[in-house]
């Protein structure tokens, strides 16, 4: 071994890294504003998925200005105050419903005892706080969607018109995304004019409301929040974007994903829908979370480096993709795959199965 791979080993094995992961899917089941909008409003699961949709098309196809993935916490909020949602039930029902992917507590607890580890999610922030609770984190160690419902006032003639409004979007057809859809012309007919309703609804009619204000003043953690959040994270700690490891699943980690593998940190696509298993270096499909603890005291050891020998190792003995699947189902275990433009997609579809075997049908198919 040459006197200059000696060095940067040394140096690799010394140096601090931290761990970063979303919170609803490689910690818990929950989709909490889903659910919060299931138990409140009437229809709520159609409701919700329908502008969880949406959003996809907003952030991921037409690009809309000033538009991030994960908005969606802040365009049903002010249908929550339409159903007289507060803080306080928004607190109790979130303590009385989290639900964790197996072993998250541990997996946490471990890697957090043995280097830094931090929660970034787009989830409303009595979620996040009632989760710390739950799993011991501690929650100066996240950042999550600020919010204080109470605040903000809404008319009688405003709640009447939302819960209208909450009505007729939860009978709209779900919207089909084309592959490959660039714009607005792209779509169906139909879908098209429901895209154009929404339009109305949301950019047209709320915001000249009272409550419509609400939209203007809350910023949910997604897309390139996330993607601050790891800036400021690193910046804090006084590191280097490829000392981290990111782990997320969805469409609000994209950027945050980018960030990190364009500067040749790690990014782990957890149980992830296909926008995670685009970006993502690493794809786990998993039952629990026990994978990331050797990831993560890996990462710490001995850097990308180091996470590459140990997924290798994973592989020699994991069968073929399909066969992987197959088993893991079986055994309730887990499939470890090293992405590429080879197999991302095949994976991306079998992850996105996967995930809606572990989070259920409903969260599952979200965005």
């Amino acid at each position: 071994m040459s006197q200059a791979m000696v060095v940067y080993q040394e140096r690799a094995s010394s140096r601090k890294r931290v761990f970063i992961t979303d919170c609803e899917g490689p910690i818990s089941k929950n989709d909490n504003a889903f659910e919060l909008a299931s138990h409140y409003i009437p229809n709520g699961d159609k409701f919700f998925s329908i502008v969880s949709k949406y959003d996809d098309v907003l952030a991921d196809v037409l690009k809309r200005p000033n538009y991030k993935a994960g908005d969606t916490l802040r365009l049903i909020l002010p249908f929550f105050k339409a159903y007289d949602v507060t803080n306080e039930k928004m607190i109790k029902f979130s303590r009385e419903s989290i639900l964790l992917v197996p072993k998250a507590d541990q997996t946490l607890k471990e890697i957090n005892e043995r280097m830094p580890a931090y929660i970034v999610s787009t989830s409303y922030e009595p979620y996040i706080k009632a989760l710390c609770d739950v799993v011991g984190f501690p929650f100066k160690n996240t950042f999550c969607t600020k919010l204080n419902i109470d605040t903000y006032s809404i008319t009688e003639e405003e709640r009447k018109r939302l819960r209208e409004l909450s009505q007729e979007i939860a009978d709209m057809k779900m919207i089909e995304i084309p592959e490959g859809a660039e714009n607005l012309a792209d779509f169906s007919e139909e879908d098209q004019r429901t895209i154009k309703r929404l339009d109305e609804i949301f950019f047209d009619e709320i915001p000249k409301m009272e409550i419509g204000r609400i939209l203007k003043e809350i910023n949910p953690i997604g897309g390139p929040e996330k993607a601050n959040a790891v800036r400021k994270i690193v910046e804090e700690l006084r590191l280097e974007l490829y000392d981290v490891m990111y782990v997320g699943d969805s469409i609000t980690d994209v950027e945050a994903f980018r960030l990190v593998r364009e500067n040749e940190g790690i990014t782990i696509s957890f149980n992830g829908n296909k926008y995670a298993v685009r970006e993502a270096d690493i794809g786990i499909c998993s039952f629990d979370t026990l994978p990331l603890i050797s990831f993560a005291l890996m990462f710490k050891k001995r850097g990308r480096e180091g996470v590459m020998e140990l997924l290798n190792e994973f592989l020699r003995t994991q069968p073929p993709l399909e066969e992987a699947f197959e088993e893991a189902y079986k055994k309730r275990s887990s499939v470890f795959v090293w992405l590429t433009d080879k197999n991302r997609e095949e994976f991306g579809k079998m992850s996105s199965k996967f995930r809606r075997e572990v989070r259920g049908e409903k969260i599952g198919r979200l965005g």
